[in-house]
């Protein structure tokens, strides 16, 4: 799993990090293996322990480029979402990707449907910012809490703009 990790990322994590999360959150910790059951890809993620919405965090994902445009990394990501909703009853997941970071940017949002809440300035340690994304697992849940429970930095769109959204979709899934 680290070496999956030093190939592909330019944040590395020690053994002993690897270990913790194994131990404690091992339902939250997917491999995919070749034929030869070499590792080559992971999703690393935990719970967010002590808050007040219960919620999980991809701490990690890494595909090696030899095995990328398979969907391994959308089915280890539905593995974890699913594992968090299921075991520890979270009600979204949080991750942090950098600005950067295209080909993840569109995984999360056009195939995962990650959304942006926030930027995180100076995240990474060469001071690139990062997105602060969340993918909402159990919408019955997470939208009874008010927007300060839940840690959403955007406002709510002014009254009338989903209206004026959903209005702009049907027309054009109309005249499609």
């Amino acid at each position: 799993m680290q070496t999956c990790n030093l190939w592909c990322l330019p944040e590395n994590y020690q053994m002993k990090y690897y270990f913790y999360h194994i131990l404690s959150w091992p339902q939250l910790l997917y491999v995919a293996e070749d034929y030869n059951k070499k590792i080559v890809g992971y999703v690393l993620a935990k719970m967010e322990e002590d808050a007040e919405v219960p919620h999980g965090h991809i701490t990690s994902l890494s595909v090696l480029r030899t095995h990328r445009k398979l969907g391994l990394a959308t089915k280890l990501m539905r593995a974890a979402q699913s594992a968090m909703a299921e075991v520890f009853d979270a009600e979204y997941v949080s991750l942090h990707v950098r600005k950067s970071n295209r080909a993840a940017l569109h995984l999360y949002t056009q195939t995962l449907g990650y959304q942006v809440n926030g930027i995180e300035a100076k995240y990474y340690a060469d001071n690139e910012d990062a997105y602060d994304m969340r993918q909402i697992l159990q919408p019955e849940k997470y939208n009874k809490r008010s927007k300060k429970e839940r840690g959403d930095k955007f406002p709510d769109p002014p009254a009338g703009e989903e209206d004026k959204k959903e209005e702009k979709k049907e027309e054009s899934e109309t005249s499609s």
